[in-house]
């Protein structure tokens, strides 16, 4: 206790105090360091050599402190005092004896052993060292005691960034290292700094042992698959997991290694991204002018990136929503910093004039199409809106980009066009036929664009996403609500997602529909139980009434599937890229569709719920409204 009092203490006291007791410490080491060297190289105490050169001990004391002083050894900080510290005292301790060697050589004063001069080297360096290493454990222990609460942690992986996590928590003092956790078997009973490796499968043990509060993951370079199977053996203990930044944060400056954070659900979902074909990315945009609709949306802001990376001539952002655009525009003039002009534009894809103008004054050669109404209970309850913005929002900027001789056009389409149960999906579904017919009709004039579109999943984060909304209702304390405890969906990631599109849009011939390999199917019940999990929270139902955390199914809304398809009737084939499929769906003429599609604007027009719907289910006959409950239900 009186110990701690002390070093507690001289931690109050001023900078320059500490450095005048350092040097103090200094003055007292560098004597005692010399007499020790004759004493021990001659096996005297007080050998004759030592009396007959003890001029030594001034000079040494007049030496030392000054080259300490020049050389920068007291502008360090003792509690952060490491090997790179340890390796300049010793060139600073090696510079001192050369000094006294060569004032010894200078005086012709009796000459001491040579190898009293390497032994005074040592022992300096030894003392001085052992010192600073002594002040620094003691500084760290008395500011660690006054931490109200020091987290106990098990790190998961001994490599490099577990060995760096372990020392930054050390001088953080937030957590103690109470061990890790390796899968490699050499590593099993060895210890790092004194704390020993062990099996993940010794770990009920070390709960009882050590009792963790936490477990921190820092294998930053981890796959999502291996980190899915480490996440999986570690819930079943109830310990929250967190885990380092991942290697571009920590190389790139973003994060250091000790911002620990909760593992996201993105992260654990979906199979390892496969690397994207260079060229086919690049293909569609680079040294392009490129207009993205609904720039601000999930899709469309990620588009924007993406599309700046590969160097367009020119990026033009058309977007609805004024806060979206500003949003996106802001992020990406910073990114940029004026490399590629950005053109925020504020409009629907349903005004005709604006993009008339928007594509005569500038060279549009690729358009991609992301703006849409999207959210299934919104466009089930205002059904008209819904159609004319997917429906005839497509249809006006496909007429606009045949009009003005665009090169490319990508529909992003959706799973819930398949088969649709619901108003959404059928608009969906309806856009894509207009497309089919347009290229029908116009595609085979110089100059036509060609046009695609691009049908896949649910994208994970996106606004209105079930992962957010579970994210929400956790950090409120639940419950949670799923529609159908035997729903599932597939899922991708946003950037994923989009580099697929962007190489889809290279693929293209014409009228093309692309399917993106969405992997296994994920059920949403399993998704809400791992989330809370991943929370460091347990489910509460009959089985744990205790649990934190409760998951309440409330019924399928109207026009939901329990499961989503990405094929009508077709057969998909293989594309030169692994994960796009290219099917060949049935589609109608446009002698069918555009008087029909006239007298929908004509219903829409007119605000004439019944006679929209019913063109709608004439149009798209896989979607009926008066069925729509029955078919939710038998799906």
């Amino acid at each position: 206790m009186q110990l701690h009092t002390i070093v507690a203490g001289l931690l109050a006291q001023t900078p320059l105090r500490r450095r005048l007791l350092l040097i103090s410490l200094d003055l007292l080491l560098v004597p005692i360091a010399l007499w020790l060297s004759f004493a021990l190289r001659l096996a005297d105490i007080w050998p004759e050599q030592l009396q007959q050169s003890g001029w030594l001990f001034v000079a040494a004391c007049l030496v030392a402190p000054p080259v300490y002083a020049l050389t920068g050894q007291y502008k360090g900080i003792t509690r952060y005092a490491g090997s790179e510290a340890f390796y300049g005292l010793a060139l600073r301790n090696l510079l001192v004896v050369l000094v006294l060697f060569g004032l010894d050589r200078l005086l012709a004063q009796p000459t001491p052993p040579r190898s009293s001069w390497l032994l005074l080297w040592l022992l300096l360096t030894s003392f001085t060292g052992l010192a600073r290493l002594v002040l620094r454990d003691l500084f760290l222990v008395v500011h660690n005691a006054r931490r109200p609460r020091v987290v106990r942690a098990l790190i998961y992986g001994a490599g490099g960034a577990g060995v760096q996590l372990a020392a930054a928590l050390r001088f953080a003092a937030s957590h103690r290292v109470v061990g890790f956790l390796d899968d490699d078997p050499a590593l099993w009973g060895r210890r790092i700094n004194g704390i020993a490796v062990h099996s993940p499968e010794q770990l009920t043990d070390l709960l009882a042992q050590q009792r963790p509060s936490q477990i921190l993951l820092a294998i930053p370079s981890i796959s999502r698959s291996q980190r899915r199977r480490i996440v999986e053996r570690l819930q079943p203990f109830g310990l929250p997991v967190l885990q380092v930044p991942s290697v571009l944060e920590i190389t790139a400056g973003h994060s250091p290694i000790d911002a620990l954070r909760p593992i996201a659900i993105e992260e654990l979902l979906g199979r390892d991204p496969v690397a994207p074909d260079p060229a086919l990315l690049a293909a569609s945009v680079s040294d392009r002018c490129v207009l993205v609709t609904g720039a601000g949306g999930s899709i469309g802001s990620e588009l924007c990136r993406q599309v700046l990376a590969q160097a367009p001539t020119r990026l033009l952002l058309l977007e609805r929503s004024e806060p979206a655009l500003y949003t996106i525009h802001q992020e990406l003039s910073r990114q940029l910093g004026g490399a590629c002009p950005i053109e925020p534009v504020l409009g629907s894809v349903t005004d005709r004039a604006l993009l008339d103008q928007l594509l005569t004054r500038q060279r549009v050669h690729s358009i991609f199409h992301a703006a849409a109404y999207k959210h299934v209970p919104l466009v089930e309850a205002n059904p008209l809106v819904g159609l004319t913005n997917n429906v005839f929002g497509t249809r006006t900027l496909l007429d606009a980009a045949f009009a003005h001789g665009v090169e490319r056009f990508l529909l992003i389409s959706t799973d819930k066009a398949v088969r649709p149960t619901n108003v959404m999906g059928a608009s969906k579904r309806l856009a894509e036929l207009v497309l089919q017919a347009m290229v029908h009709q116009h595609g085979h004039r110089a100059h036509a664009p060609v046009c695609a579109l691009v049908r896949f999943g649910n994208v994970l984060g996106s606004s209105g996403s079930v992962v957010p909304l579970f994210r929400q209702q956790i950090a409120a304390g639940g419950p949670l609500t799923l529609t159908h405890p035997d729903i599932i969906r597939y899922f991708m990631t946003i950037p994923e997602a989009v580099q697929l599109v962007l190489q889809a849009s290279a693929l293209a011939h014409g009228g093309d529909c692309f399917l993106l390999d969405m992997g296994e199917p994920v059920s949403i019940l399993d998704l809400a139980c791992k989330m809370v999990a991943l929370s460091g929270l347990t489910v509460r139902n009959s089985r744990h009434p205790d649990g934190d955390i409760e998951i309440r199914c409330t019924g399928l809304r109207p026009g939901e599937k329990l499961y989503e398809e990405l094929l009508i009737d077709a057969e998909s084939e293989p594309t030169v890229h692994p994960l796009i499929y290219r099917a060949r769906d049935t589609f109608l003429s446009p002698e069918q569709l555009w008087p029909q599609l006239d007298s929908l604007a004509a219903a829409l027009a007119a605000h004439n719920q019944p006679a929209a719907l019913a063109l709608l289910a004439r149009l798209v006959p896989e979607w009926q409204p008066e069925t729509a409950p029955a078919m939710v239900a038998a799906s």
